[in-house]
């Protein structure tokens, strides 16, 4: 097990670093505290060969293209104060009426303009030991930060085990109600990227998905999977999926899980290279996305193409536009809570 840090640049005149942590089975992941961004993820496949299986770029200034601007695919960050969309980025606590930026026409998104995957993220420490490294990151939103009410306190930790996992804690307390939902935005590709993420068969512990109106936002409408392209409690290629869903999914499925069990809820695995992708989380849920709107023109230093369906994400967090949910489940934080989700990306092959 082993950690390592080296210079990565600067934004807005503050030192940023590129972290590396390793295990003794071959996961190497890199991650900056520029956004608390994975920039890179290696594991093996079954022949013991190595490849990068999440979109990112090796230096700073791929996060500040013009490229990478326009299209904006947040690869590998930590999404907050609140993932996902905002219906009309409004939201009440209390009687009060709180206004979001508008950041994606008409709703807001992702925490903002200026959301947690902008920020500088303060180290505040690390840890190495035979069984695991460590890395763990902190920041403060200031009350009205982006809109939002409540000074919040966030800390995440990345842990890389022998397990071959990547281990997300993420904790937050506010001073205020406030809703909160983090999650991290890595676009994983289990064949390397070689070719898009179509031969990859998905199983997913989940009976419905959340409905979402034309502007991509749920609103209180839900369906059920059974029957359906979209039900993936037993194993299902996405390519065989994309014959009905041309444009893929971007889809918030409920988890079939009893509430806050830390439980497996996802399984993904990709014939060709025989690597298998884990996921267990503490979360209600999480967002399939199959990188519609992603960009052609966007690719690592060393060529490695990205674009259209050429990564995917499962985002674990609270409902999207959840505040605005009857029953959703602990979309807003308040004073005295203690705001603490754990997922966990395991990697094997076979």
């Amino acid at each position: 097990m082993k950690i390592a840090k080296v210079p990565f640049g600067n934004v807005a005149g503050r030192p940023v670093d590129l972290y590396t942590l390793e295990n003794d089975r071959g996961l190497k992941v890199k991650i900056t505290n520029y956004g608390g961004t994975v920039t890179s993820l290696s594991v093996p496949d079954r022949t013991g060969v190595q490849a990068d299986v999440v979109c990112g770029f090796n230096t700073l200034d791929g996060y500040f293209s013009e490229a990478y601007r326009k299209n904006s695919p947040y690869f590998g960050c930590v999404v907050g104060r609140y993932a996902a969309r905002i219906k009309d980025g409004r939201f009440s606590i209390g009687g009060q009426t709180h206004q979001l930026a508008l950041n994606n026409p008409p709703n807001h998104l992702h925490g903002g303009v200026k959301g947690f995957d902008k920020c500088v993220w303060e180290v505040a420490g690390t840890q190495q030991d035979s069984s695991a490294v460590a890395l763990k990151l902190t920041l403060t939103s200031p009350d009205g930060d982006e809109g939002y009410p409540g000074n919040l306190k966030v800390t995440v930790e990345y842990r890389v085990t022998n397990d071959n996992e990547l281990r997300i804690r993420y904790l937050a307390a506010t001073d205020k109600a406030t809703p909160v939902s983090l999650t991290n935005h890595t676009y994983f590709n289990l064949n390397g990227f070689r070719d898009k993420v179509l031969d990859h068969v998905v199983q997913l512990s989940a009976d419905r998905y959340l409905i979402a109106d034309q502007t991509g936002v749920p609103v209180g409408d839900e369906a059920a999977v059974a029957g359906t392209v979209c039900d993936f409690n037993r194993p299902m290629c996405l390519g065989d999926c994309f014959k009905e869903l041309p444009m893929g999914f971007e889809h918030f499925y409920v988890f079939s899980k009893p509430a806050r069990a830390l439980a497996k809820v996802a399984e993904i695995s990709e014939p060709t290279s025989g690597r298998k992708l884990t996921v267990l989380t503490s979360e209600p849920g999480t967002l399939l996305y199959t990188g519609r709107y992603t960009s052609d023109d966007l690719q690592r230093e060393d060529g490695t193409r990205y674009g259209q369906f050429r990564g995917f994400c499962l985002e674990t967090s609270k409902f999207p536009n959840g505040m605005n949910l009857a029953g959703a489940p602990a979309s807003i934080l308040r004073p005295g809570e203690k705001y603490d989700e754990t997922t966990v990306y395991q990697f094997s092959h076979g």
